[in-house]
């Protein structure tokens, strides 16, 4: 009997401890897949986000360059406010296809302030009108600096208007626009100026580039003939 009851023992105890592994084994695997469904989950609401983002809005272009300068500026940054804008439209800017116009960035206020990066462009009907073909491009051949500018300083940025005849009508679908939208780099309060050129009205195939470009900011007032 005693013999009977040790090895019964014996049996209770191994049962018990291969429950529990299996325990054990089954809330690892259910940690390990709750760890996968929270990366997918987070890759997901990642990229809902991304999707949700309208293209050339200042938000989606702060996603891929970044908006603050490396180092503390000895200024704030400056706001809409603080700023005009005017096109150089002299004749001097033009190149095989393209023709390059500065953006001139003037600080109207009466303290000194930085600019930074690249502002967003694009071209409307009029002043808080609809948006006519797509964003322009960010063109990279510039190296983001800080530019310091003080009471009338002045910076700028090259805008590069691609000729809408070297796309195919039934593609780029050319209007005439009179008037750019200017987001001042990390700004979302627009300003807009009176500027007039040909350009598609639909947003192109990515292969085919992109009609509109623009500049990361440079001191100084631009020049035509001046290119990037």
């Amino acid at each position: 009997m005693r013999s009977s009851a040790r090895a019964a023992r014996r049996i209770s105890a191994t049962a018990a401890l291969l429950c529990t592994g299996a325990l054990a084994a089954a809330c690892g695997s259910t940690s390990s897949n709750n760890s996968a469904g929270g990366q997918s989950s987070t890759a997901a609401s990642a990229a809902a986000s991304a999707a949700s983002t309208p293209p050339g809005s200042p938000s989606s272009a702060a996603a891929t360059t970044p908006t603050a300068p490396p180092s503390t500026p000895s200024a704030p940054a400056c706001s809409t406010a603080d700023l005009s804008a005017t096109v150089n439209t002299s004749p001097g800017g033009a190149a095989a296809g393209s023709t390059y116009y500065p953006l001139n960035l003037t600080n109207t206020s009466k303290s000194s302030c930085y600019l930074y990066g690249y502002p967003g462009v694009s071209f409307v009907t009029a002043p808080s009108g609809s948006l006519i073909g797509q964003p322009a491009s960010r063109n990279p051949a510039v190296a983001p600096s800080t530019v310091i500018l003080s009471p009338g300083g002045t910076a700028h940025v090259t805008v590069q208007v691609v000729d809408a005849m070297n796309y195919s009508k039934s593609a780029c679908k050319p209007v005439t626009a009179h008037w750019l939208k200017v987001f001042p780099p990390g700004q979302f309060t627009a300003l807009y100026v009176k500027f007039s050129a040909t350009t598609c009205s639909v947003q192109l195939p990515a292969k085919l580039g992109s009609p509109l470009s623009v500049t990361t900011v440079k001191g100084g007032e631009g020049q035509p003939g001046q290119g990037l």
